[in-house]
């Protein structure tokens, strides 16, 4: 999640989360398919969603989503809980140990799918979504995400896409245009700080994972392979190395000084560009907002992030949330007939307005797209194919101990050459995954 707020995978851009490694290691595994569940068609319907910095929109939505479900349902009430993402851990632990306090419906980051999977403490979903009049129109590559050794354990909310925010008064001051492969880009921000030492030719950080992310697939590379059994690093790759070295050739004194910048996260590569110090960065479809609020308003332009060729945008990290069942659920029809209203097309327009969350279905966002253009270089990303960290509960340790952005910044200041520094990275990856 690396977004504004928290957004597992996504959006917060997504930070990965402790919370897998926690489940994963301390949670009882369940074997009952069929789950300690029941179905009762009256009671209290329990829900945990993210709580958020400013919750006033997201709530709105939700008590509008309420009124709605429980009109129609006499003897039924929906209890709501906002969950401090800080603490979002020991309180799913504590659920996956204790299923008698578990929640009906919960809100989750996909990047933290596959070690909440592990214990068994969700409902496979997929018959359901099948089932669903609108399950056809989610996005193929963001049901993915949802999806954990052949079962589909959260129904999509919503998606972020990152994609290259540019300033357009610089480039016209400079007689620049906006980089069509990323080679462009290298040179495009390069040609902007020696003109205009004052700006970085574009913000980005080794600790902005999910602005690398893209650079390696775009090269063919991968983060790590599965072989049947085990998966096993990939990033010392030939393919897979091009692509970071690339990336970590931002991070350099002509671009982006590593003394200002190699320490630099998601967050604060779009806090300098929204406050006027950069001439571009790769930001979210959730970073609008904070952009808007910067000194850049109205002076920007995003298009997707190019790959090696030119019209071929280089693959995102697909991130988001998902709205989960628990198998112990014992109001199992109107939890998943709750998460459905709430990801279905009505309610996710709504939160698209109050919180700027990308759709997961697709004609939602065509919709949305063709009224507001600034949607249109994310969901041409989306289209273009999306790529993911691998499904594994291993992830979370890889990411928790800095595995990679150790390597970007080793590389970035020349303190190891490409091949030891993410050789060290491959071995520390492979010591997760086993």
């Amino acid at each position: 999640m690396g977004r504004r707020r928290f957004r597992l995978g996504g959006r917060h851009g997504v930070l990965a989360a402790l919370a897998a490694v926690v489940v994963a290691g301390c949670a009882p595994v369940h074997s009952d398919p069929a789950g300690s569940g029941a179905d009762e068609r009256t009671g209290t319907v329990r829900v945990w969603l993210f709580d958020e910095a400013n919750r006033a929109p997201k709530q709105a939505v939700i008590d509008a989503a309420v009124d709605e479900f429980t009109a129609t349902r006499p003897g039924v009430r929906v209890d709501v809980q906002w969950v401090p993402v800080a603490a979002r851990a020991d309180k799913f632990a504590g659920a996956f140990n204790d299923p008698a306090n578990a929640p009906d419906v919960a809100e989750f980051g996909n990047t933290d799918l596959a070690g909440y999977a592990v214990t068994g403490a969700f409902a496979d979903l997929g018959p359901d979504i099948a089932a669903w009049p609108e399950g056809s129109d989610l996005i193929a590559s963001v049901l993915d995400t949802a999806e954990s050794g052949g079962k589909t354990y959260g129904l999509p909310w919503y998606t972020g896409i990152r994609a290259l925010y540019y300033r357009t008064d610089v480039f016209a001051e400079l007689g620049l245009r906006a980089p069509t492969t990323l080679a462009e880009l290298t040179d495009t921000a390069r040609a902007v700080h020696a003109a205009r030492p004052d700006l970085y030719g574009i913000a980005v950080g080794a600790k902005y994972t999910y602005a690398l992310l893209p650079f390696l697939w775009a090269h063919g590379g991968e983060l790590a392979t599965y072989d049947g059994t085990m998966w096993n690093a990939a990033i010392a790759d030939l393919p897979a190395r091009a692509g970071i070295e690339q990336y970590a050739a931002l991070i350099h004194d002509d671009i982006c000084p590593p003394a200002q910048c190699v320490g630099f996260t998601g967050t604060q590569a779009v806090q300098a560009f929204a406050g006027g110090k950069a001439a571009m960065t790769i930001g979210g479809d959730f970073n609008r907002k904070a952009v808007d609020q910067g000194s850049v308003r109205g002076r920007y332009a995003v298009i997707p992030l190019p790959g090696i060729h030119t019209a071929s945008p280089a693959p995102a990290f697909a991130g988001g949330n998902l709205l989960g069942v628990f198998r112990a659920s014992r109001h199992r029809g109107l939890a998943r007939d709750f998460a459905q209203l709430l990801a279905g097309a009505k309610y996710q327009e709504k939160m698209y307005h109050a919180m700027g969350n990308l759709p997961t279905l697709a004609s939602v966002q065509r919709r949305l797209a063709a009224d507001d253009p600034f949607l249109t270089p994310f969901v041409d990303t989306l289209r273009a194919g999306t790529k993911f960290v691998p499904a594994t509960p291993a992830w979370s340790k890889i990411d928790s101990q800095n595995v990679l952005p150790t390597a970007i910044a080793q590389i970035a200041t020349g303190a190891k050459a490409p091949q030891p520094a993410l050789s060290a990275a491959a071995a520390a990856m492979n010591k997760a995954f086993r």
